[in-house]
């Protein structure tokens, strides 16, 4: 995989972390629990060499650890999204304060476009957006052109009618070497054709939110038949609990912002 990361911003889970938005149906996440996932996985990214800026909880936003959805972070700019949940508008100033210690180029997806950082999904070749929910037509074309003014290519995806998907990566990761991680069931996309794909069984499909960072490829514990299909290809997967962030329909790539 070509981009190495360096540096990462994560935030914690808060006291109402379980006031977040979720369509799960697993119950309230277990906050002591998340604590300690949270950390588990913030050594896994320091282990695999990123240094880490781990901004405190805030109360206004019980689904502000999900920072992934509130930037999509290139080589040389940041851009700041628009999230399109209504309540969870005010994350990005947070953000793009964190943002601005890193980087001199920060731009902004603004009204009446939203973006969701999570139907971002960053190739060897380019950019992925996915049209959902909480990524309109009017946004992703915005961030399309941004990409393209910072020479990237963009491609969009419509996934509107994909049930269970929230957001694009939540059915496929990118994992290096011209390789998708897709879960089973997503449609056939021209657009994807031109990846080797690993198909997850459709009893592991969470686990398709995976995220390659560096010579590891972080993985949801709990999924084996996935982690040993990474390992025959060469990969090195480090299998990481997520229960309680499941349960407020997050995966491991929302838990970060990587560049």
């Amino acid at each position: 995989m070509s981009t190495r990361f360096t540096r990462a911003v994560l935030r914690r889970p808060g006291e109402n972390f379980a006031a977040g938005l979720t369509s799960a149906t697993a119950g309230p996440p277990v906050l002591a629990t998340a604590l300690e996932q949270h950390a588990l996985y913030a050594a896994a990214l320091r282990a695999g060499g990123l240094a880490l800026e781990i901004l405190p909880a805030d109360s206004h936003y019980p689904d502000g650890t999900f920072v992934e959805d509130t930037a999509v972070l290139t080589p040389t700019a940041a851009i700041v999204t628009r999230p399109g949940a209504a309540s969870r508008a005010g994350e990005t100033a947070a953000i793009a304060a964190a943002l601005a210690r890193h980087y001199d180029a920060i731009a902004h997806i603004t009204a009446p476009g939203t973006v969701d950082g999570g139907d971002v999904c960053e190739t060897d070749t380019g950019f992925l957006i996915g049209l959902t929910a909480r990524t309109n037509e009017a946004g992703a074309r915005q961030l399309a052109g941004l990409l393209g003014e910072l020479g990237h290519a963009a491609t969009l995806l419509d996934v509107r009618g994909c049930a269970g998907l929230l957001h694009l990566k939540t059915g496929i990761s990118y994992l290096g070497e011209g390789r998708l991680a897709v879960a089973a069931g997503l449609p056939r996309l021209a657009a994807l054709e031109a990846y080797e794909q690993v198909t997850l069984v459709p009893a592991e499909a969470y686990a398709a939110n995976c995220v390659r960072i560096n010579d590891r490829v972080l993985v949801a514990a709990g999924y084996p038949r996935f982690a040993d299909a990474l390992a025959r290809l060469g990969y090195d997967p480090l299998p990481l609990p997520m229960s309680e962030f499941r349960k407020m329909d997050g995966g491991l790539s929302c838990l970060s912002l990587r560049f």
